[in-house]
């Protein structure tokens, strides 16, 4: 009997990860509000700008960045996302919505049987989030010699073989 009680406290202490996915996607959410608010004022900047005849220093750097920088955002939030759902799914229950015939498209992508596959998309994402952040990064580098050049292109080269090679392992 105290096998029995101790081990149903065990299987029900798994509840405990509805913490994990309610924050996961409170984190989203905020960080989807954060980046459409980074696009919006962006938006009215340019728009400012152009109505002012005004064309400050380094003005598409800065509107290319901001809009890098909350694309990065997105991506940031998507894997809050997927992480929230995986938990969920993993833990709590299957989502009922996703497995519906209408979303199947949305039950793909959401889709996560272990902690491999939760971490695989993860990491996916991930990697797109630091490419992103590579390149707005890059946008403010100043290339004053050939090598300096010569290095950006490695740079590109190294991160489209990774993009090649990490979707190649995907089929």
């Amino acid at each position: 009997m105290i096998e029995r009680l101790f081990e149903g406290a065990i299987w029900r202490s798994r509840f405990i990860v509805i913490l994990a996915v309610i924050f996961g996607l409170l984190g989203a959410f905020v960080l989807f509000i954060v980046a459409s608010m980074d696009i919006w004022n962006i938006a009215v900047d340019t728009f400012i700008a152009v109505i002012n005849h005004s064309h400050p220093e380094h003005f598409h750097e800065d509107i290319v960045a901001g809009i890098i920088g909350a694309v990065d955002l997105y991506l940031i939030a998507v894997v809050m996302f997927i992480f929230s759902f995986g938990l969920y799914e993993l833990f709590i229950s299957d989502i009922d919505e996703a497995m519906s015939e209408d979303n199947s498209k949305t039950s793909k992508i959401l889709a996560i049987h272990s902690l491999d596959q939760l971490k695989d998309k993860i990491a996916k994402v991930i990697i797109m989030v630091l490419i992103v952040n590579y390149f707005q990064k890059v946008l403010h580098m100043t290339y004053e010699t050939p090598l300096h050049l010569l290095y950006f292109a490695l740079s590109i080269m190294a991160l489209s073989l990774g993009l090649y090679y990490l979707n190649k392992v995907k089929k």
